[in-house]
């Protein structure tokens, strides 16, 4: 056991707690049953988180959109419509055309594996951390390292994402337990998990704790969006 172990413990499990109802969502995430077991909704998620902007104020709303003109009406009902579907049609709910590409290319190879849910857990399941680059996914344009994490962890692998905001709060866990913070993005994935896995908890969830933790003006994410959480 490291030595560094109990106060690590002590600090991940302050945090932690400030999460109530983690859990759920992580159980929810690492079954392929967010957006109501949806996995076009899934990858359209996916595609919008990956240019940055904020996940519940930009990329929530847009998926909801999305699935009301697209998913709800029937127009898309499956990967392999979403693979088919007219760029300049979906632009009109989400304008960025890289997302889209993206979106519709990891639609086209899934579709080709099985019918949804099964396609991404299938994908994901003989997906690996090392040369993610040289995965079929992660060949994509627009799919970098944290797309490609994400997608696993919707997949039913248990990792997190290397991106700013879990990097940036489990690097002050670090420090605040005297360790060095890890910057390199593969590095920091190995270390994630082996925090976790030691504290008692699973990866999955200390990547979403880092974003939940986070303050909206004056409320904590965690307590702010609340009510989304039974849809995403």
């Amino acid at each position: 056991m490291y030595d560094w172990m109990t106060p690590l413990k002590k600090i991940v499990e302050s945090y932690i707690r400030k999460v109530i109802g983690v859990k759920k969502l992580c159980d929810r995430c690492l079954d392929t049953k967010r957006w109501g077991g949806n996995v076009v909704l899934m990858v359209v998620d996916a595609a919008f988180t990956s240019i940055g902007l904020n996940y519940f104020t930009a990329v929530v709303p847009k998926v909801e959109e999305f699935n009301q003109k697209f998913v709800k009406t029937g127009r898309i009902k499956d990967l392999s419509d979403l693979a088919k579907a007219n760029i300049n049609e979906l632009k009109k709910v989400w304008q960025n055309e890289r997302s889209w590409k993206a979106a519709k290319e990891i639609a086209s190879y899934l579709s080709k594996l099985d019918d949804g849910r099964t396609a991404l857990r299938t994908w994901a399941k003989k997906s690996s951390l090392e040369n993610w680059w040289e995965d079929p996914i992660g060949r994509i344009k627009g799919v970098g390292l944290i797309t490609f994490q994400y997608l696993r962890m919707m997949g039913g692998v248990d990792t997190v994402m290397p991106d700013k905001i879990v990097k940036r709060v489990i690097n002050e866990i670090l420090v605040l337990a005297g360790e060095q913070p890890v910057n390199d993005d593969m590095e920091f994935i190995k270390k994630a998990e082996e925090i976790a896995i030691a504290c008692g908890h699973r990866p999955i969830e200390l990547c979403w704790m880092t974003w939940l933790i986070q303050p909206e003006g004056k409320i904590m994410r965690m307590k702010k969006y609340r009510n989304l959480f039974s849809k995403i």
